[in-house]
């Protein structure tokens, strides 16, 4: 009788634990209470819900649980209410700067909730010019330094040197470009290329497209004679392609731009007679940046036809490919092409060069 007695008492006191123990089981594997959201109510009745990220130009951005790799655009106009459950800043179009959520309030109104205010502030919908926009910096700086170099010495020697350039530093009104090329190579103690180009130019926009650009274009090459070439030119130009211009994540950062004017052209040679001129300058800018900067394409060529013989005119081009490695550290593959159709006796008329560099790509762009 004690025995079962002893039982019983042993029962009663395990028991209450197992159960506590089930119970703290339970509360530790229980799943995390979802994440707000926020809810967009439009014009015609519907209800969308997500998570907003910005709205620029009239559009809302909103990122959905469903698909949170998709975003959806929203017009600004088509929606009545608003409930937003993480601060965002509010831009008004007479310039102030809220930061805080946002509750539904009546049709075309949102209730704002600043946390240095006691109460929620009463806004119209119209009266909102963007909401969270991604603010760029004064200067927008993109572009990429690479070099090559290689050396042997022994049973063969020589020496290859090679270093690019490209620089685009862009504000608002202003747009600098700097292009340029240096290389060397030397073989068996003999030198066998040296050459190098630049090309320095500003743009004015006057409108988002239309701009004019001045420039300065030099060169030299000891192989053609070449002491010094130069180039100085000013005219109009078009920004064909922008960056934003598509909304496809494959070409949303094409740029292209195109533009024409008149230069004054110089070339000074070693023992030939100099040459000067007055000719057109045209020239053709072309970037592809895809996949996060991951591969870009490039094309930028300078066009320079005599206005007075139109058999004689002078172009080089550099077009190549970059592919990031980790980070900003790239690899470039570029191919060069000059042609000069009027040359100096003595000089080709086409040079080909084919290039491996290695260097960093940057870009002080904001991006999200």
């Amino acid at each position: 009788m004690k025995g079962r007695s002893f039982i019983a008492l042993l029962v009663c006191l395990v028991l209450p634990s197992f159960a506590i123990a089930a119970d703290s089981a339970d509360v530790a594997t229980a799943p995390p209470a979802p994440a707000p959201v926020d809810i967009l109510t439009l014009k015609d009745g519907g209800i969308l819900y997500g998570e907003v990220i910005e709205m620029t130009d009239g559009v809302l951005y909103l990122k959905t649980g469903d698909s949170p790799d998709k975003v959806f655009k929203v017009k600004w106009g088509e929606i009545s209410k608003l409930a937003l459950t993480h601060p965002l800043p509010f831009h008004l179009k007479e310039g102030t700067v809220l930061v805080g959520t946002a509750e539904a309030g009546k049709e075309g109104f949102l209730l704002l909730r600043v946390a240095s205010l006691a109460e929620p502030i009463t806004i119209p919908l119209e009266s909102v010019a963007s909401v969270n926009p991604l603010v760029q910096p004064p200067v927008i700086f993109i572009g990429a330094v690479t070099a090559g170099i290689s050396t042997a010495s022994g049973n063969t020697n020589f020496q290859n040197a090679s270093f690019l350039l490209d620089l685009t530093g862009r504000s608002e009104k202003l747009r600098l470009l700097l292009n340029g090329r240096y290389v060397y190579n030397e073989n068996n103690n003999q030198l066998a290329a040296r050459n190098a180009r630049g090309t320095i130019k500003l743009d004015f926009f006057f409108t988002k497209r239309f701009y004019a650009f001045t420039s300065a274009y030099f060169e030299q090459d000891t192989f053609q004679d070449l002491n010094l070439r130069t180039a100085l030119a000013t005219g109009p130009g078009y920004q064909f392609i922008d960056q934003g211009d598509f909304s496809s994540p494959y070409f949303k950062d094409m740029t292209l731009s195109g533009e024409f004017g008149v230069s004054y052209f110089n070339e000074d040679f070693k023992n030939l007679a100099d040459q000067s001129s007055v000719r057109g300058r045209g020239s053709f800018r072309f970037n592809w940046p895809m996949f996060d900067e991951r591969i870009v394409i490039y094309h930028f060529d300078e066009f320079f036809p005599s206005f007075q013989n139109s058999q004689d005119y002078y172009l080089t081009m550099d077009q190549g490919i970059r592919l990031k490695l980790i980070e900003g550290f790239v690899a470039n593959f570029q191919f060069t092409y000059r042609y000069n159709n009027k040359p100096p006796a003595g000089v080709q008329s086409t040079d080909t060069l084919y290039l491996i560099t290695f260097g960093y790509n940057f870009d002080t762009t904001r991006k999200r």
